[in-house]
């Protein structure tokens, strides 16, 4: 396992992050597995666990909370809020009143006094930039978050929540987590050449783009994925997005094939070989995902591998545009772009 300093914070992080979205009814993981894979994790190198309040609801944190009981102060502990938490309607968003709610909440499930980097799961377009970060800042001088971040801010939204911490004397965020992927690269067009401009830690999710590079989706095999049964139209070769992925997966298992690696370890190398990326969070269901991706820990691709991957997925192109997180609101609203 190789390590890198998250932004300018200072903390040295693995760069293979282990993600908990899997944990609990999202990925039927029980507590005995949700354990069993933190234990390998955390033998196999790994430092940081991220997970979030929506994820079932709560019972991930519950999970992880548990498995790490007595040995809390050698993780890097990372939660998420923002995401509706019920049908309460102010059981979301950014504001003041629901995140000092939403980390209590979340500081109790997982057991736990702090944690390390508490995480704006998405830009909340009703919540000024001043009100998320003066909250923030509050709950990290009250010893609550050691760190703040984002996941999933549009480029743009990055340079005005840095400008609101400058102008109103606030903490900032200090981490970004965007999606990406050899599959979907948008985010080299616009996201990291600012997070890199701003010092910011990057840990990217997806890496493995929802399981098409995990080497299970394959021409002339059914698609028989827990994602696929979960989301069908992702994998749906009806839709042109989906056969450009499939011919692009196809185009990739040789170039993996060529260079004595799996798929899976071909991208995880492809996400942390971009100098503004800190790590890739790996979201494995089982033992047997955790170890494949964990194979992937030591992999440095060389200059010509790099080269073949940008010739079948060019640098900043998305295949799949319509499943990109951080598209800026008056683009999928008709009414915000028409007065």
């Amino acid at each position: 396992m190789h390590y890198r300093p998250l932004g300018r914070t200072g903390v040295q992080v693995s760069t293979l992050a282990l993600g908990a979205m899997n944990f609990g009814a999202i990925g039927r993981t029980s507590q005995d597995e949700a354990t069993a894979i933190i234990d390998a994790a955390l033998a196999g190198g790994i430092n940081v666990i991220d997970t979030a309040d929506r994820y079932s609801q709560g019972e991930s944190e519950e999970l992880v909370g548990r498995a790490i009981a007595g040995r809390r102060d050698d993780i890097v502990l990372a939660t998420k809020a923002t995401m509706p938490m019920g049908d309460e309607r102010n059981h979301q968003g950014s504001s003041r009143r629901w995140l000092v709610t939403a980390l209590d909440d979340s500081l109790r499930r997982l057991g736990v006094d702090h944690v390390d980097l508490y995480q704006i799961h998405r830009w909340d377009p009703t919540t000024s930039d001043e009100e998320t970060l003066s909250a923030l800042t509050d709950l990290q001088r009250a010893g609550k978050i050691r760190y703040f971040g984002c996941s999933t801010f549009p480029a743009y939204r990055l340079v005005q929540a840095e400008w609101a911490a400058r102008e109103h004397h606030l903490g900032r965020y200090v981490t970004e987590q965007p999606s990406y992927s050899i599959l979907q690269r948008g985010i080299e067009a616009h996201v990291l050449p600012v997070t890199a401009q701003y010092g910011l830690g990057v840990l990217a999710w997806s890496p493995l783009a929802s399981g098409w590079l995990s080497g299970a989706v394959r021409a002339g095999r059914e698609i028989s994925t827990h994602r696929a049964d979960v989301l069908p139209q992702r994998f749906d070769l009806t839709i042109a997005a989906n056969r450009a992925r499939l011919d692009a997966v196809e185009q990739l298992a040789e170039v993996a094939d060529g260079a004595g690696l799996t798929l899976i370890q071909l991208a995880l190398g492809f996400v942390t070989a971009h100098p503004a990326v800190t790590s890739a969070i790996i979201g494995p269901r089982t033992m047997d995902h955790l170890r494949s991706q964990l194979a992937a820990a030591d992999t440095v691709l060389t200059a010509d591998v790099l080269d073949a991957i940008d010739a079948i997925v060019a640098p900043g192109v998305d295949l799949a545009p319509d499943e990109k997180h951080d598209t800026p609101p008056a683009l999928l609203d008709p009414a915000l772009r028409r007065r």
